[in-house]
């Protein structure tokens, strides 16, 4: 991003400091604006939970965070935004005198999205001053892990609306025509509805319902959805099968939906002890952590197969990568990332393991330096590592932000040899050291070999430039 952008955010409630976060914890400014006395409390929590879990989906450094303040106006807040976030209670005549106020201070190309779960663009812009300017951006909690937003409204709007959404690492959903509810609401309705009358006829309680979701529909909605499960489901046949064989049974009189319980005195005292006895012994503060770390794992695990949220967050990783280091005469800075939930182990710091992984990122960092890059793998030679003496001097705790300092210690031939150091950022205290030895070698013998081309000549480079350094203090020690 070329220059530091403002977002408003205009109530800042559980969704708006959500917005807060994911806009400020990717580097854009954010102002925010709400009557309440608590709200600087409120989105400061909101925000502590966003700064332990969000850096920890990305395998790369993060973008610096913007400023964060809170107008004494609305007036104030959205002068010079370039996005306008309404996250007002759902009442149409309040979202009207807040876009009206909106509309008398903004700029007038300033984006006005709401996060509106209901309303359709067309109801939000009525009376407006420019109604084009207003769109429902509708999220999803918490708006800072979950990067799906349903878009309704003006195409040249929301076309512009996407490509902001696409910066800051979200899904954006054009929904093709407006609808009550959008999308995403229809389908939970009608899971809520029928999820009360499975309460309210004694079949099920609150925690069976949602462990049928999460032990077991729910784990394939999250990386498939609905029809690429069923596909499957079809067999080899496909989904032509699946519909003939369960299409039929849609006309059997099986759910309630188009019903809807009497939301008595008595529903309300069963649903909410059964929730009470469910999970009433955490906090929401501590719900909401256990549910941020169990998202982070999940994404992060998709990350790694490159499907589902977890290509969006590689994609998100790619535009946020840093250049290879090009002063070779110093030592390397070749790492920086935040630790994630995921690499913790049963005594509360990072799991051995992960620190091989820290050293072979930052390996891999300097072997894409000397061209040694996936085209030259695809080529048929590469990089094996043989050895790695990994020395662990002092613990590294869950979101930590560190860094990798590499020095080359010998560059020659089929050799080359590493030394990392793991340095915490926020104090430069020394973690771990790696004394990593690569050796070069052809994918098709297995074996090793001379490099090639420009990777040799790059290679003998950089370990001549390295070779005039002192040692890491570390070893010296």
């Amino acid at each position: 991003m070329s220059e530091t952008k403002t977002a408003a955010i205009i109530g800042g409630g559980v969704i708006g400091g959500g917005w807060a976060a994911r806009f400020l914890l990717n580097g854009w400014d954010v102002v925010v604006s709400d009557p309440d006395p608590e709200v600087e409390r409120k989105v400061g929590e909101v925000l502590a939970n966003a700064r332990r879990s969000l850096p920890a989906l990305s395998d790369v450094t993060v973008p610096k965070e913007g400023k964060l303040r809170f107008a004494t106006s609305l007036a104030e807040a959205v002068a010079g935004a370039d996005w306008i976030q309404e996250s007002a209670p759902e009442r149409l005549d309040i979202k009207h005198k807040v876009f009206a106020e909106i509309q008398a201070h903004c700029r007038t190309d300033a984006l006005i999205g709401s996060s509106t779960s209901g309303f359709k663009p067309s109801e939000l812009q009525q009376g407006a001053a420019r109604p084009e300017q207003i769109f429902v951006a509708h999220p999803f909690n918490p708006v800072y892990l979950l990067p799906v937003i349903e878009l309704v409204g003006v195409q040249q709007t929301v076309e512009r609306a996407k490509e902001v959404l696409d910066g800051i690492g979200m899904k954006p959903l054009i929904v093709r025509k407006e609808i009550d509810a959008h999308i995403a609401d229809r389908f939970l309705e009608a899971v809520w509805r029928e999820a009360l009358w499975l309460i309210k006829d004694g079949i099920a309680t609150t925690q069976e319902i949602d462990d049928v979701i999460r032990f077991g529909f729910g784990m394939r909605w999250a990386q498939m959805g609905l029809f690429e499960t069923y596909r499957i489901a079809g067999g080899e046949a496909g989904m032509r099968h699946f519909i003939a064989q369960f299409g039929p049974c849609l006309s059997w009189p099986w759910t309630k939906l188009m019903d809807v319980p009497e939301l008595t005195a008595e529903l309300t005292d069963m649903i909410a002890d059964q929730s009470d006895a469910q999970s009433g012994m955490h906090s929401i503060r501590e719900l909401e952590r256990i549910r941020d770390d169990n998202l982070v794992a999940m994404m992060r695990a998709l990350k790694g197969r490159n499907w589902g949220a977890g290509e969006l967050l590689n994609a998100q990783d790619a535009r946020n990568k840093p250049p290879l280091p090009t002063a070779i005469d110093k030592p390397l800075e070749t790492l920086s990332r935040v630790i994630p939930i995921d690499w913790m182990d049963y005594n509360g710091h990072m799991n051995e393991s992960r620190y091989g992984q820290v050293f072979s990122d930052a390996g891999d960092v300097v072997m894409h330096m000397v061209g040694a890059d996936p085209d030259y793998i695809a080529s048929g030679l590469s990089y094996f590592t043989v050895s790695n003496e990994i020395s662990y001097i002092n613990e590294t705790h869950l979101g930590d932000v560190i860094h990798v300092r590499t020095q080359v210690l010998e560059a020659r031939g089929k050799k080359l040899r590493l030394y990392h150091e793991m340095i915490r950022t926020t104090d430069d205290e020394l973690l771990a050291t790696c004394n990593q030895l690569l050796l070069h070698v052809s994918l098709e013998t297995r074996r090793t070999c001379e490099p090639e081309g420009e990777v040799l000549e790059r290679i003998t480079a950089l370990g001549e430039a390295q070779s005039k350094l002192p040692k890491p203090a570390s070893m010296r020690d």
